[in-house]
C-alpha cells in the first residue's frame, strides 16, 4: 500500500518536473527565436538600403547615359537641318538663275511675236491687194466675156458632166462587149454541155399526204370508241389527220414531212392489219420508226455510191437520207443535192479541178435543210456547223457559206457549186412558186424599170426571165441606153430575191410616120 502511494508521488512529481523543464526550454527557444527574427530584420533592412544606394546609383548612370544619347541625336539632326538648310539655298540660287533665263526668253519670245504680227500685217496687205486684183481681172473678163463667173461655172460643170457620162457609157459598153467576146462563148458551152452530159427527170417528187381505204368503214375505224384511235395516232405520230367527206380517204397535215411520212406508213399498215386499237398502234409506229431509219441511212448511201464518194461519217450519211423527206419550193432537196452534185463534178472536170471535192460540196451545199426546222438559224449557218463537226474540207466548208452569196467565195469550186445551184434550181419544171408570188415578181421588176427616168414603159416576159424596158428616144440616146440596162440590173440584184437570171433588154426606137394624101 505505501509502496504504490509511494510510486504514485514520484509519477506526480515526475509530470511536475518534466513540465517545469518544458517550459524552461520552450522560453529558451522563444528568446532565440527573437533574436533570430531581430538579427534577420537588421540583415534585410541593410539590404534594402544597399538595393536603394545600387538603384539611385544606375539611375543616375543611365540618366546620364540617356542625357549623352539625346545630346548626340540633336546634334546629328543639327548637321542634317543644315544639310537640308543648304541644299535649300543652292535650289534657290538654281531657281533664281532660271528665272532670270526664262524671263530672258520671254523678251525674246515677245520681240519675236510682235516682228511675226507685223509681217503677218504685211502679208495681209498684200493678201487684200492681190484680192483685189483678181476681182478686177474677173469683172474685166466678165465684161469681155458677157458671162458671169456663176453662169460659167455653171456651163462649164455641164459640159464636163456630159462628156463624163458618154466617156463612161463608152467604156461600160467596150468593157462588156470585150468581156462577153472572151468569157459568153466559154461560159455557155460549159454550162450547155454539163446540162447535156446530166439529164435528170423534170417531173419532181411530192410526198404523198393522201392514205386510200379500202371502204368508208375504215373511217369510223380509224377513229375508234370515242375518238380514242385518233387521238392516239395524232399523239404519238406528231400529226392531224383530216377525215372529211372525200370518200374513201384520209388526208395527213403536218409541217415536217418525215412525221407525214412516218403517220402514212403506220395508217397503211394498221389498215392492212385490221387490228386498230392504241396498243398495236404504238407497237406499229415504233416499227415503223425503226424501218425508216434504216431507209434514211439506205437514201444516204445509194447516193454516195451513186455520185462515186467515200469517207463519210455514218452520222452524217443519216443526214444526208434526211434531205430525202425535205423539199424546197416543190423541189426534193436529196434529188437537188444529186443534181447539184453531178453538174459542180462536170463543171469542175471542164475548168480541171477537183471532180471529187466539187461533187462532196455539191451534195452538201444544203445539208442544212435537213435539220432546219429542228435547230435554229438559216440552213446555211446550220450546214457550215455540221460540215466543221464533221470535219470536212475547207472548201467544201466556204461552199456552203457561198452558195446563196452571204459569203465571198475563196475557191473555184465554191463558185461552180453557186452556179449549178442556181442551174439545178432554174431548170423549167423544178421549182413549184406559188401565183401570188409569181404576179408580185412581175409587178415589182417592172416597177423597177419604171422607177427610171428617161424609160417609157417597162414589160416583164418570158415568165419574169426577161425585162424589156421601152425607153424615150428623144430623151435617152444609145449611150444612155446602156447605163439604164446596167442600172435595171443593179437594183434587180439589190432589192429582188429570184430563181435562176433575168434579161435585161433596153429597146430604143424612133419612128418617122407620114400620111400621104
Amino acid at each position: 500500500m505505501n509502496s504504490t502511494v509511494f510510486s504514485i508521488l514520484l509519477v506526480i512529481i515526475g509530470l511536475i518536473v518534466g513540465f517545469v523543464i518544458s517550459l524552461i526550454i520552450n522560453s529558451m527557444r522563444g528568446s532565440i527565436a527573437s533574436k533570430k527574427a531581430d538579427s534577420m530584420i537588421n540583415n534585410a533592412k541593410k539590404e534594402i538600403e544597399k538595393l536603394k544606394r545600387d538603384a539611385a546609383i544606375e539611375q543616375k548612370e543611365e540618366a546620364h547615359k540617356a542625357k549623352m544619347d539625346l545630346d548626340k541625336e540633336i546634334r546629328e539632326k543639327k548637321e542634317e537641318l543644315k544639310e537640308s538648310e543648304n541644299r535649300l539655298l543652292q535650289r534657290e540660287a538654281n531657281i533664281d538663275k532660271r528665272d532670270e533665263m526664262f524671263q530672258k526668253r520671254e523678251v525674246a519670245l515677245d520681240e519675236r511675236e510682235n516682228k511675226l504680227s507685223e509681217k503677218q500685217e504685211e502679208i495681209q496687205n498684200e493678201k487684200s491687194k492681190v484680192e483685189e486684183i483678181k476681182r478686177e481681172q474677173l469683172d474685166l473678163l466678165e465684161k469681155i466675156s458677157g458671162f458671169s463667173k456663176d453662169k460659167a461655172r455653171e456651163l462649164v460643170m455641164v459640159k464636163v458632166k456630159e462628156n463624163m457620162s458618154k466617156e463612161i457609157s463608152e467604156y461600160i459598153k467596150e468593157a462588156e462587149n470585150e468581156a462577153k467576146l472572151k468569157a459568153d462563148k466559154t461560159a455557155r458551152e460549159l454550162i450547155v454541155t454539163s446540162m447535156q452530159r446530166y439529164a435528170a427527170d423534170i417531173a419532181n417528187d411530192q410526198t404523198v399526204t393522201v392514205v386510200d381505204l379500202p371502204n368508208d368503214e375504215m373511217k369510223g375505224r380509224i377513229i375508234g370508241r370515242e375518238g380514242r384511235n385518233i387521238r392516239t395516232i395524232e399523239a404519238i405520230t406528231g400529226v392531224d389527220l383530216i377525215i372529211d367527206d372525200t370518200p374513201e380517204a384520209v388526208v395527213v397535215s403536218s409541217f415536217d414531212p418525215l412525221r407525214r411520212e412516218i403517220a402514212r406508213v403506220t395508217l397503211e399498215s394498221l389498215i392492212k392489219d385490221g387490228r386498230i386499237h392504241p396498243t398495236r398502234i404504238e407497237e406499229l409506229y415504233d416499227k415503223v420508226c425503226k424501218d425508216m431509219k434504216k431507209q434514211i441511212i439506205e437514201y444516204g448511201n445509194d447516193t454516195i455510191i451513186e455520185l462515186g464518194l467515200t469517207k463519210f461519217d455514218p452520222e452524217l450519211i443519216e443526214t444526208i437520207g434526211k434531205l430525202h423527206f425535205r423539199t424546197s419550193y416543190g423541189q426534193n432537196a436529196l434529188q437537188h443535192s444529186k443534181e447539184v452534185a453531178e453538174l459542180s463534178g462536170l463543171l469542175a472536170g471542164e475548168l480541171g479541178e477537183n471532180v471529187a471535192l466539187a461533187k462532196r460540196a455539191g451534195l452538201l451545199h444544203d445539208i442544212g435543210k435537213a435539220i432546219d426546222h429542228e435547230v435554229e438559224g438559216s440552213h446555211v449557218d446550220i450546214g457550215v456547223d455540221i460540215a466543221k463537226k464533221y470535219h470536212e474540207n475547207e472548201v467544201v466548208i466556204n461552199a456552203i457559206a457561198s452558195h446563196h452569196g452571204d459569203t465571198s467565195a475563196t475557191s473555184v469550186i465554191s463558185v461552180i457549186v453557186a452556179i449549178a445551184d442556181a442551174l439545178s434550181a432554174s431548170r423549167p419544171g423544178a421549182r413549184n412558186d406559188s401565183l401570188e408570188n409569181y404576179i408580185n415578181r412581175l409587178s415589182q421588176l417592172e416597177e423597177i424599170g419604171n422607177e427610171i427616168k428617161g424609160v417609157e414603159k417597162t414589160y416583164a416576159v418570158q415568165a419574169g426571165r426577161e425585162l424589156r424596158v421601152i425607153v424615150k428616144p428623144e430623151e435617152v440616146d444609145d449611150l444612155e441606153a446602156h447605163k439604164i440596162a446596167r442600172e435595171v440590173k443593179e437594183n434587180i440584184e439589190a432589192n429582188l430575191k429570184y430563181p435562176g437570171t433575168i434579161k435585161i433588154t433596153v429597146v430604143r426606137e424612133t419612128r418617122a410616120i407620114e400620111e400621104a394624101k
